[in-house]
């Protein structure tokens, strides 16, 4: 069983001092994101080898996490390395699971024939998974956080 973690938020959670490897971008809207970010959580055993970004929260700020806009982050996965590189697809799984000591599991992904599969499979999960998880369109789901952040801030946002 997995010990309840407080509300994620944009910002990364990191624990402790020590610095982050790899800051994973994930949609905390999303029930097969959320499962496999808290089975890494698990994993990372509070060292904070991972930073968690929650690209969901209103408060996401692309200039804090390698200019990925919300758009482009719900797309396809992303992580942001310590030096600013961003990586995304089936790259980030790897690389999360090398900074968890479990580089193993995507190690095959590497092979001439399986790799390119494996890209190929995680496309279409990408392009699919908001229908398959009983989620509206990507075209909703930003106009809706369109009109959700227009409305916060109020005449600040009313372009002159």
């Amino acid at each position: 069983m997995v010990a309840p973690s407080s509300p994620p938020t944009a910002q990364a959670d990191a624990v402790g001092s020590d610095p982050w490897q790899i800051k994973l971008l994930y949609d905390g809207d999303c029930p097969l994101c959320m499962r496999e970010v808290n089975f890494l959580r698990q994993k990372d055993q509070g060292r904070g080898l991972v930073a968690f970004t929650d690209i969901a929260d209103e408060a996401y700020d692309p200039a804090e996490n390698g200019g990925v806009d919300f758009a482009t982050a719900m797309g396809r996965i992303h992580a942001v390395l310590p030096d600013g590189t961003v990586v995304n697809n089936v790259e980030v799984f790897r690389r999360v699971y090398d900074v968890l000591g479990m580089g193993w599991i995507y190690a095959p992904t590497r092979w001439p024939i399986l790799g390119p599969l494996v890209n190929w499979l995680y496309g279409l999960w990408a392009d699919w998974r908001l229908a398959l998880t009983g989620r509206p369109s990507l075209k909703t789901i930003l106009a809706a956080r369109e009109a959700r952040l227009q409305e916060g801030c109020g005449d600040r946002c009313q372009v002159l």
